[in-house]
């Protein structure tokens, strides 16, 4: 069988997608599942192509047994076909990947806030890029959160 296969995407893959792809990569390990569902992440803008992610994002993520050593990327026209599930930290990452896809993408498009509970007062998860230490920790409870129900949905799937 194909393993499931889930892109994260933000702006620069340097911040929220490469820490969705940590802390699901660690809860998929953690389920054992991670034989059946690949995940990787992304960037509508390619400018920290190579790079590692965000400095204070790596050590935010250290401190709560993260290790975000994936290399930014831009997303390529082969993800839309090759990735079972597309998932956007924000409006703005949605509308560009819509406008980069040369094919319908929204069976597959879904937004990293749409698996945020209820009760959380956000919608989408914030770029800390330009923020201090409390909005990589907002950014880390929040992706957390909802890679935490993402990864219910996917089971499901499986």
């Amino acid at each position: 069988m194909d393993k499931y296969k889930i892109l994260f995407v933000c702006l620069g893959n340097i911040c929220r997608s490469p820490a969705a792809h940590g802390v699901m990569q660690r809860l998929l390990e953690d389920e054992g599942l991670d034989a059946a569902v690949e995940v990787d992440s992304a960037g509508t803008y390619g400018g920290h192509q190579g790079q590692l992610p965000d400095h204070r994002m790596r050590r935010h993520a250290s401190r709560r047994g993260y290790n975000l050593d994936h290399r930014s990327r831009p997303v390529t026209q082969s993800d839309f076909t090759a990735f079972d599930m597309i998932v956007a930290m924000d409006e703005a990452n949605a509308r560009d990947l819509k406008w980069m896809a040369r094919t319908d993408i929204t069976p597959k498009l879904v937004m990293m806030g749409d698996y945020l509970n209820p009760s959380t007062p956000h919608t989408y998860v914030p770029d800390p890029y330009y923020g201090g230490p409390e909005d990589f920790e907002l950014a880390l409870d929040l992706v957390e959160e909802a890679c935490a129900n993402l990864l219910t949905e996917i089971k499901n799937k499986l």
